[in-house]
């Protein structure tokens, strides 16, 4: 099966990095909620993706990126 690449651009070439965010009101200021994802980015346009962390532990998130 061939690449499908950046659904924006086209490229085939992505970065990952996992973020953490906070929830919003009260537990955002005394830190007590977050939540954890992988972002892929496109390194060509900057294109991105959110996953959550607990759901693609299960999953190839470079093929959930590039729709396979």
């Amino acid at each position: 099966m061939a690449e499908k690449g950046c659904v924006k651009c086209g490229s085939t070439k992505a970065g990952m990095k996992e973020v953490t965010m906070n929830g919003p009101g009260v537990s955002k200021m005394f830190d007590t909620e977050s939540n954890d994802f992988i972002v892929v980015s496109c390194e060509n346009c900057g294109y991105s993706e959110f996953f959550n962390r607990d759901v693609s532990e299960d999953y190839n998130v470079f093929d959930l990126f590039f729709g396979k």
